[in-house]
């Protein structure tokens, strides 16, 4: 069957966009008179050792007139013979991905009995690689599939024989995430101490970064549970719905707290103004619908028809938001810079001014990073080492954090309010110099 250049990248597409949805779980997938040619599954990182296990039943076709059902059914692939692949269905070296010699059969639906709907085999997989679970109808104008797959891969470990449903390049991430967890929870007991010490001049927005670490603590504790079961069981056991929690609260207080910060709330003001709070009022919308795409795009997988729809969502949602907490910080500076010329203190606005700036700096620095350096380390690290990724995100999250927490922690005496005349002259004259520079 020839296939078309659209097909090929809408192939492409499906298979290997989005890496790091898979957490390799048992899945079990319906499927209702599909007629699409490929279908792709689950993505996993097999050692030497590994396992595939496929449960398939209610299996009926549309059609079956003229069909070879040598034709119709799953293999695995990876990413680098997956584009050799494609290359040869373009080229019309092969009819069929099933028929390449690129990729591993696993089961085609001519071993099917007759009026069989249903089969259970499992495949040792030898070869350390990262693959993919496919399955392929090279007869997709003519036949509509429905079936249930439930699938299962995993690594088993060393002399114990144990199964591990994580897949190579993620099974320390319980162990990463919890780490992690313990860094935030000793980092909130130092920020109450903090406090305490300090309760003076402590503001309310030292009491929401608190929460703000706490619920980072709690989502990354529930992540390191989650993640452990799925290795040990290959279900999360409901340590999925506590994460999803967490993370919709960390999500939310996280950006709200950037806004506050950028609008001055509490350091230069007790007060939002209007276009301050439709800028929440955005961003909170928003990371809802971020987390609720999330949850669609973990629980469907990329078998799911409208997954392309639903990443395009979540990315574009995601880059809103963080464009959106800018806003604030951008007005601050401006409104910094023109009270450091027009209300005679300008020293103390001059502080303000620079802290602002740096701040603006790091929250660009953090998203960049996170949202872009991580995914391609992501991309271009080997499927062993995918952790890195993950920790180099945490790493750059933590330091987020420590920054935004010493620099506007509270103070005896605020370098914001107390001002001597020295410094007053000094920042004049700063101020004029800059003036004549912009000239």
């Amino acid at each position: 069957m020839a296939l078309s250049t659209p097909f090929v990248f809408l192939s492409l597409l499906f298979l290997f966009l989005s890496i790091s949805l898979s957490f390799a779980e048992i899945r079990f997938t319906e499927v209702r008179s599909d007629a699409r040619p490929i279908i792709p599954f689950d993505e996993f990182g097999f050692t030497h050792s590994g396992r595939l296990e496929l449960n398939v039943s209610e299996i009926s076709f549309s059609n079956l007139n003229n069909i070879n059902l040598e034709k119709v059914g799953f293999f695995l692939c990876t990413r680098e013979s997956w584009m050799h692949v494609l290359q040869q269905l373009e080229d019309g070296d092969v009819l069929c991905a099933l028929l390449s010699d690129l990729v591993k059969s696993v089961y085609t639906f001519e071993k099917l009995k007759k009026d069989e709907k249903s089969f259970s085999f499992v495949f040792n997989e030898t070869d350390a690689d990262q693959f993919t679970l496919v399955f392929a109808n090279c007869f997709s104008g003519q036949l509509k599939v429905s079936m249930n797959v439930n699938s299962a891969m995993y690594n088993l470990d060393g002399k114990s024989r144990r199964r591990d449903y994580l897949s190579a390049g993620k099974t320390v991430l319980p162990r990463v995430y919890f780490l992690f967890s313990l860094t935030y929870f000793v980092l909130a007991g130092l920020w109450i101490a903090v406090l305490y010490k300090k309760r003076l001049t402590v503001f309310g927005i030292h009491f929401f970064m608190l929460a703000v670490l706490i619920l980072k603590a709690l989502n990354l504790l529930c992540e390191a549970e989650d993640k452990s079961f799925i290795k040990r069981t290959g279900f999360a056991h409901g340590w999925d719905v506590l994460f999803y929690i967490f993370s919709f609260l960390k999500g939310i207080t996280l950006f709200t707290l950037i806004v506050l910060i950028g609008t001055g709330w509490s350091f230069l003001k007790p007060y939002l103004q209007d276009k301050e709070k439709k800028v929440l009022m955005i961003v909170i919308p928003l990371q809802v619908v971020a987390n609720i795409a999330q949850v669609a795009i973990d629980e469907s997988g990329p078998f799911a028809q409208d997954w392309v729809t639903w990443k395009q969502i979540f990315l574009l949602v995601d880059v809103v938001c963080c464009c959106a907490v800018l806003f604030p910080i951008v007005w601050s500076i401006k409104n910094l810079r023109e009270a450091a010329r027009t209300d005679g203190k300008a020293a103390v606005n001059l502080m303000k001014l620079t802290l602002f700036r740096q701040y603006y700096i790091v929250v660009i620095c953090y998203i960049y990073f996170t949202r872009v350096v991580v995914y391609a380390l992501e991309t271009i690290t080997s499927y062993r080492y995918l952790w890195t990724s993950v920790v180099a995100g945490e790493l750059a999250t933590l330091a987020f954090y420590v920054f935004t927490g010493y620099k506007f922690k509270p103070e005896a005496h605020n370098p914001y309010f107390v001002i001597d005349d020295e410094e007053e002259e000094a920042a004049a004259e700063a101020l004029k110099l800059e003036d004549e520079f912009e000239l």
